[in-house]
């Protein structure tokens, strides 16, 4: 009778057991994950980052809720600095890093960028599009012929931005006149200065957001350059930069910041978070970018959605970090910018 006891005893236990306990799920019941953004509001950072948090924890299994803080700074070293090295390290953290961090380090352009992009968890890319270089229609700059004839004041947030690095790029192989003013905070800070007259250009990765239809950006702004993998179809009519180039070396170049400009909105979270919440926000992530509503929210805003998943993200990145030496000491010398000046006020690193 002992034996029978302790028999049904056991059975009894077992039964108020779940059968497939979800260690993820048990996990984030009752979590904050906290997503820093790291650019003031109203920009495309903001923009993304906050429509991503909203719909990603819906995807995340135990339901967790989602906190979006803003962390400008340090051209988006101050939020990178924190996720990286002071955040909890348990998957709890997600932030959208700058795009050109990968490139950054890989030149070993900014000693202030300890992070080293390898060690980061990479979520997944919410957009695919180009950065695209445009002017305001009053402008006398309207083609790249143009810009080759005449200096053309561009806006970009920090020297060591993709913005200006590209600018130099435009400036050294194709013989463009791009004057860079740096420190604007935010894009709707530049568009601000075109529309004051301080600068002429700037330059955009989700051209969407400058008018309700493209008749409307057509109506306003002259479009001159477009670099990226391939064209946009919306905009094939915009020159692409990396089949303009005439030389094998100048391809080279090409390529890789080609390259540097797809990773558009990188999402990641921080290094030593455990490989199975790595998973789970992967396909979180990738859930999220199929969800209806968050795609028709995502029209609304007149946001570009062309998703890259996590592990072919991490793969383009770790492709510009191992690229050949003498790839990098061409593209290093080509993004040195001869014409750069900071807006008044304006710290040197920019934002």
């Amino acid at each position: 009778m002992r034996k029978v006891s302790i028999s049904l005893a056991a059975f009894g236990v077992m039964a108020t057991t779940p059968a497939f306990a979800d260690p993820i799920e048990d996990f984030y019941r009752g979590k904050q994950i906290t997503i820093y953004i790291r650019a003031a509001p109203g920009g495309n950072y903001d923009v993304y980052s906050r429509i991503l948090g909203r719909y990603i924890i819906r995807h995340i299994p135990g339901n967790p809720s989602m906190l979006p803080v803003n962390m400008p700074g340090g051209g988006g070293l101050v939020a990178l600095n924190f996720v990286a090295n002071l955040a909890p390290k348990d998957g709890t953290v997600l932030t959208m890093i700058t795009q050109s961090f990968p490139m950054d380090q890989a030149l070993g352009l900014d000693k202030n960028l300890k992070i080293d992009m390898r060690s980061l968890n990479w979520i997944g890319n919410m957009s695919n599009t180009n950065e695209f270089l445009f002017t305001r229609k009053d402008s006398p700059t309207k083609t790249l012929d143009d810009a080759k004839k005449r200096e053309t004041v561009l806006a970009a947030t920090g020297i060591g931005s993709i913005v200006t690095q590209l600018s130099a790029v435009y400036n050294n192989l194709l013989g463009t006149k791009f004057k860079v003013i740096y420190g604007y905070p935010s894009g709707p800070e530049m568009t601000l200065a075109m529309e004051r007259g301080e600068v002429e250009a700037r330059s955009t990765s989700n051209p969407q957001v400058l008018g309700a239809t493209k008749a409307d950006v057509a109506a306003k702004y002259n479009f001159l350059i477009q670099t990226g993998m391939r064209k946009i179809p919306d905009y094939a009519e915009v020159p692409l930069s990396r089949e303009l180039a005439t030389t094998p070396r100048d391809q080279q170049i090409f390529d890789f910041v080609s390259k540097a400009a797809a990773i558009s909105r990188p999402v990641v979270t921080n290094p030593g978070v455990p490989k199975e919440r790595v998973e789970a926000l992967r396909r979180a992530f990738d859930a999220a970018m199929v969800d209806p509503q968050f795609l028709a929210e995502a029209a609304q805003l007149n946001l570009e959605i062309d998703p890259k998943g996590g592990a072919e993200l991490q793969q383009l990145v770790y492709d510009l970090l191992d690229a050949p030496p003498d790839t990098l000491k061409l593209v290093g010398s080509a993004i040195q910018i001869k014409g750069a000046e900071a807006i008044k006020g304006a710290k040197p690193g920019g934002e």
